[in-house]
């Protein structure tokens, strides 16, 4: 549909966001689903979240999707919290709603534009649910009674973390560039999960799974997330990188030159956003055709 009066708009921040494939595979989702809306991708400091934050919801904006370094952040920041926010302590979706006559809050969406006199935001998490059911289908491997090695303990780490002892991994190995951030995360995971074992070390024995949660292999010059000289990939069996462009970045080659299976963050990107569209939608996503907007978008450029 054309751009008009009428288009409702939504939007990924992030800093940087220039890499983001998120408004090929929304935008493709919604022209599926026959709306007249566009999905933007705007560049945003963090210390200009909040702002942008209330720029949206004054604008009524459908709603918004928040990438690194911005998902801790958004956690103070909006006016209610969806329980997967509050369980993994992390926003990456927003849905902005308009209130009633009869004081009940309805989605922005299914209000019309001169009917909403009051906005909220409601912050959500989408990505925990999104990295496991990633990991399962591209790796063909389970969580459950997994040994772990995680790379970064921020937003996507900390949700990463949270959901794998919830779904039972039976060891844990938290790796952070600040090593109070992993510390601290450690801790909470053992309070939270008392049986499972979780360390802030590298691991001595072999594991399962490696996950990059970091940013580390955005940039072409970046530094490996993993210290080789601690860890060396041939102790473990499956690497999983949160990073989708590149699509392979240094860690995933070097892993498949180890022999280990391989996965980048794709299809998490897919259903973290299929997900969100749903809440902003209050219907199914096009799975399908997000999917294929999506490879288009990274794997032919």
């Amino acid at each position: 549909m054309p751009i008009d009066a009428t288009t409702r708009y939504c939007a990924v921040y992030g800093h940087p966001i220039k890499h983001s494939a998120s408004p090929a595979m929304q935008n493709a989702g919604i022209a599926a689903l026959g709306l007249n809306w566009r999905y933007l991708a705007c560049e945003v400091h963090p210390e200009f979240l909040s702002s942008a934050i209330a720029g949206a919801k004054a604008m009524k904006f459908v709603g918004l999707n928040l990438t690194v370094p911005h998902k801790l952040l958004a956690l103070e920041m909006c006016d209610v919290l969806d329980e997967s926010a509050k369980i993994f302590g992390a926003v990456n979706t927003i849905r902005f709603e308009a209130k009633t006559r009869s004081s009940k809050w309805l989605p922005i969406a299914q209000v019309p534009p001169d009917k909403i006199f009051e906005v909220r935001s409601h912050g959500f998490n989408t990505d925990a649910d999104a990295i496991s059911q990633s990991i399962h289908e591209d790796l063909k491997m389970k969580i459950r009674g997994a040994r772990i090695l995680l790379l970064g303990a921020g937003g996507a780490g900390r949700v990463a973390a949270l959901k794998f002892a919830g779904e039972g991994a039976s060891a844990l190995f938290l790796i952070n560039r600040t090593q109070t951030r992993a510390d601290k995360l450690a801790e909470e995971i053992r309070e939270r999960f008392p049986k499972l074992l979780v360390k802030s070390n590298y691991p001595r024995a072999d594991v399962d799974l490696v996950v990059n949660a970091t940013s580390l292999g955005l940039k072409a010059d970046d530094t490996s997330p993993l210290d080789g000289t601690d860890f060396s990939l041939e102790k473990t069996h499956a690497v999983y990188d949160m990073i989708y462009r590149p699509a392979e970045t240094p860690l995933l080659a070097a892993a498949k030159k180890a022999g280990c299976r391989t996965a980048n963050g794709l299809g998490m990107l897919l259903y973290q956003g299929a997900k969100a569209l749903e809440i902003w939608t209050g219907k199914p996503a096009p799975i399908e055709i997000m999917r294929r907007a999506l490879e288009q978008n990274v794997y032919e450029k």
